[in-house]
């Protein structure tokens, strides 16, 4: 007899999971495109500020399905922090930006115009690992990605830091350069922390 479930899952949220990270991965892009241009911060600030308050509502509304839904597609402590991570991902995208303003950032370095390529790749990696969740299989090759990734924006990061103490640069600048290395290496450290949770439910639930 096959089996059969009494109340369906509600499928809908896998939709809005994508749905989050497409719009994390917009606000990383918009990111890259402000540093690799930086003809206008302010104006690519606020663009990635509009970024984050649509993440917010999607964010409100996937609260909003899990209050009224009675069977989830897992468990919903995962989904809290699923959503979480991708919220915490767009907070910081939208903090580099802030910084790059606050601290009237003449020029970004090569070092950050690649760190902010990497936090692209990583959005586009954990878009597409969510774009597969729905079966969970198949996502090892995604996680994997984003770790190698990871691992080389902490190279990316140590070298730069390091960088700013053989350049002999004033106080004040090594300060600020190396508090937005720091941002953008915690960007791409938290997309890590996404991938492996998107990791433990697919192993859990699969």
């Amino acid at each position: 007899m096959p089996s059969f479930r009494l109340i369906p899952r509600e499928e809908r949220f896998f939709d809005l999971f994508v749905e989050e990270a497409a719009n994390v991965l917009d606000g990383a892009r918009q990111l890259e495109a402000m540093l690799r241009t930086f003809d206008n911060p302010d104006k690519s600030a606020k663009r990635i500020r509009e970024v984050e308050h649509r993440g917010d509502d999607i964010s409100k509304d996937i609260g909003r399905r899990l209050e009224s839904t009675f069977v989830t597609p897992f468990d919903r402590e995962e989904i809290h922090a699923l959503i979480s991570g991708l919220d915490d991902i767009l907070d910081l995208i939208e903090e580099v930006a802030d910084t790059f303003v606050l601290y009237r950032i003449e020029s970004p370095t090569k070092s950050s115009v690649k760190q902010a390529a990497l936090v692209v790749q990583a959005c586009e990696t954990l878009h597409e690992a969510l774009s597969n969740l729905r079966g969970f299989k198949d996502i090892d090759k995604f996680v994997t990605e984003v770790h190698r990734l990871e691992n080389e924006g902490d190279r990316i990061s140590r070298s730069a830091i390091a960088g700013l103490f053989d350049d002999g640069a004033k106080t004040i600048e090594v300060l600020k350069w190396k508090d937005i290395y720091t941002l953008l290496e915690e960007t791409i450290d938290h997309c890590e922390d996404v991938a492996q949770l998107i990791e433990r439910i697919v192993v859990k639930h699969a």
